[in-house]
């Protein structure tokens, strides 16, 4: 069985999360959609790595080639042990590329089994990204072309009431 990994924070999930997501169950035999801490973003979360978790799940119940995880230490240690053999990551413009490289580097250093593959974004979601829907939403606007129906409300809920 060929597993992939799809790593992200998902802070929220957002329709161009989920695109790559679907396309990539078509390369891979199982995908796990797994929710990473991003030590970048460690302290700006606006959804906690459970709310994210459920969010995935149920944006993905129908989806059978798709589980969803949560893990806290390094990506190629985590492939290693669900025995996935590539990390499926989404570009949106050139300049996703640089970090994004870079980390697929680290994580083919680190385990030398794991390939990344990279897949672009459709058109119509290259400008989306979960810092669009949050901003866009703590400023009254309408994010229901932004993110799946299944989590729409939940995320107005949590995020109309920032400031």
């Amino acid at each position: 069985m060929k597993r992939a990994i799809y790593p992200g924070s998902f802070d929220p999930a957002t329709k161009g999360h989920l695109d790559i997501l679907k396309r990539a169950t078509k390369l891979f035999d199982e995908v796990v959609v797994v929710v990473m801490t991003n030590v970048k973003k460690k302290n700006s979360h606006s959804f906690t790595v459970e709310e994210r978790v459920e969010f995935l799940k149920r944006c993905t119940k129908d989806m059978e080639k798709v589980r969803v995880d949560s893990y806290s230490g390094l990506l190629a240690d985590y492939a290693r042990q669900v025995g996935a053999v590539a990390v499926v990551k989404g570009l949106r413009a050139v300049s996703d590329f640089e970090d994004e490289f870079q980390q697929s580097l680290t994580n083919k250093k680190l385990n030398p089994e794991l390939e990344t593959v990279f897949l672009t974004a459709e058109a119509e979601n290259m400008f989306l990204s979960s810092s669009v829907v949050k901003q866009v939403c703590s400023l009254g606007g309408d994010i229901s072309d932004f993110v799946p129906a299944e989590i729409h409300e939940d995320i107005i809920k949590k995020l109309s009431n920032i400031e």
